[in-house]
């Protein structure tokens, strides 16, 4: 009977441990966030901008593409619908000396990532016409007015959409409708390459070590 009463509290709380410690990396990827993200076309594909479009400078002949959605991070972010083609985008606008062209795709996702009561437009693409300096930010600015930004510069809505919100926190479960599929991450491997959580190990580390020291006390009381 000594034997088990010394073990039992160990054991629960070892138990108990491990059950918070899941419960934890459990809500910790079940939150997403609704933003615009930034992309850059590089050899026809896109990839995700590693600066703000506010101190981003485009050369002439670049494309730029903007997506709203709801995504965990930027390795796990939706890239932009539909025409990425420059010279698709841009046939319509002629080049003049002194400015330069920049093809726009702006994206503004799906229903279901959209905020509650709004409607996303439609994708669309459009070819700025800016100063040789301008960023994408200006360049955004020059053909999908008007722009809302936070206290942070953080672009927060496009063409007015969303009306209201920005980097908004949704629970995993409410972004039913996000393309977040392996194929439409720029990078979707898991940082632990798909394996245990550091978490989940960190759990079985404690079980392992209160259960040992509940199996050497039960020794020690029995000798």
């Amino acid at each position: 009977m000594t034997v088990r009463r010394t073990a039992a509290p160990a054991l629960a709380l070892a138990l108990g441990l491990l059950l918070l410690v899941l419960g934890g990396a459990g809500r910790a990827h079940a939150v997403g966030y609704r933003y615009w993200s930034f992309w850059e076309l590089a050899s026809g594909k896109w990839t995700y901008a590693t600066e703000g479009p506010s101190t981003a400078r485009p050369s002439d002949g670049a494309v730029e593409g903007f997506r709203f959605a709801v995504s965990e991070d930027s390795r796990h972010a939706v890239q932009p619908r539909g025409e990425r083609a420059f010279d698709a985008i841009c046939a319509g606008t002629a080049a003049r000396p002194g400015t330069k062209r920049v093809a726009l795709v702006i994206d503004s996702g799906t229903a279901a990532d959209a905020p509650s009561g709004e409607r996303p437009p439609a994708p669309r693409t459009a070819c700025a016409r800016v100063a040789p300096d301008a960023s994408a930010a200006e360049a955004l600015a020059a053909v999908a007015k008007p722009l809302r930004y936070d206290t942070n510069a953080l672009l927060c809505a496009i063409a007015g959409y969303p009306r209201t919100g920005c980097g908004d926190t949704v629970a995993a479960d409410e972004a039913t409708g996000s393309e977040a599929t392996a194929s439409a991450r720029p990078h979707a491997a898991d940082p632990a390459g798909g394996g245990p959580s550091l978490g989940l190990w960190a759990g079985v580390a404690a079980v392992a070590a209160l259960g040992g020291a509940a199996v050497w006390q039960a020794r020690r009381h029995r000798n």
